[in-house]
């Protein structure tokens, strides 16, 4: 496997079955091909001491809305995370070791700071990924909250995560229930992934954004938009082979796709070049 060390953890972590997925380790693994010199154990042990601290202040009677509450003060008020609203877009948001140095982020890297503490003090929470933000909940039947790890832990319930879609898409929106089922671990490393891809595309970095989609695909191998994506990619820098046999590829699994006819033309402009 010719991969970078950082990748070749990635891929042990993830090819296991999803319920043994560690969501940290895999995440500070997708840290470490951008720092290479990263201890993961450091960032790990530094999640298992803040779980210590939580867990010594939290209730004798530990209802989710109290232990929530104990969470937030800590995280928020104490340590001083915050979500990063100056600088959205800024890469470091979407690496775990960044987010934990740096005390900022995106709702999905804060959500996972936040699902890993819950974790570690068994309070067992899950992740849910609505189109265009990212939530957690406890994970008890009929609990009926959500947690906002972007804006402070602010507690919502169904009707809030209608109003912030509606806002995010500046029209009425009616949840259905699959927008708040939750992520499965291989789904969450691909949302947070794709918002690397994007990050790296806006940017003109093509490396950085290759290297995204790669790992998109050992998580989800041979996805149609993925291989179609990369190829491009591998056509912006000048790998033509390679370019050819990943939109050959796509236009097998799709072949009606809107953009069939833009993806048949340069097929045949790159094989006129080989």
């Amino acid at each position: 496997m010719n991969f970078p060390l950082a990748r070749q953890y990635f891929y042990r972590e993830i090819h296991q079955p999803e319920k043994n997925i560690n969501l940290a380790k895999a995440a500070l693994y997708i840290a470490q091909e951008e720092y290479p010199d990263l201890d993961p154990e450091e960032f790990l042990n530094a999640l298992d001491t803040m779980a210590e601290e939580i867990e010594e202040r939290l209730p004798s009677e530990p209802y989710p809305l109290r232990v929530i509450q104990c969470i937030n003060n800590y995280l928020y008020d104490d340590l001083g995370f915050t979500g990063n609203n100056d600088d959205y877009y800024d890469p470091r948001n979407s690496y775990l070791n960044q987010v934990l140095e740096r005390k900022t982020g995106i709702p999905i890297t804060l959500s996972l700071v936040y699902l890993e503490i819950a974790q570690r003090i068994d309070f067992p929470m899950v992740g849910i990924g609505m189109p265009g933000h990212f939530l957690i909940r406890p994970d008890f039947p009929d609990v009926g909250i959500y947690v906002d790890a972007f804006n402070q832990g602010e507690i919502l319930f169904e009707q809030d995560c209608e109003q912030r879609l509606s806002q995010i898409y500046q029209q009425p929106v009616t949840i259905s229930p699959t927008l708040l089922e939750p992520v499965t671990p291989r789904r969450f490393l691909s949302r947070m992934l794709m918002n690397l891809k994007m990050i790296y595309l806006n940017r003109g970095e093509w490396q950085k954004a290759l290297a995204s989609i790669e790992r998109i695909l050992l998580l989800f191998p041979g996805t149609p938009t993925e291989l179609r994506d990369r190829g491009l990619l591998y056509y912006q820098i000048g790998e033509l082979a390679s370019a050819c046999q990943d939109l050959e590829s796509y236009l097998m699994q799709v072949p009606n796709a809107e953009d069939s006819s833009f993806i048949r033309q340069l097929v045949a402009q790159i094989r006129e070049n080989l």
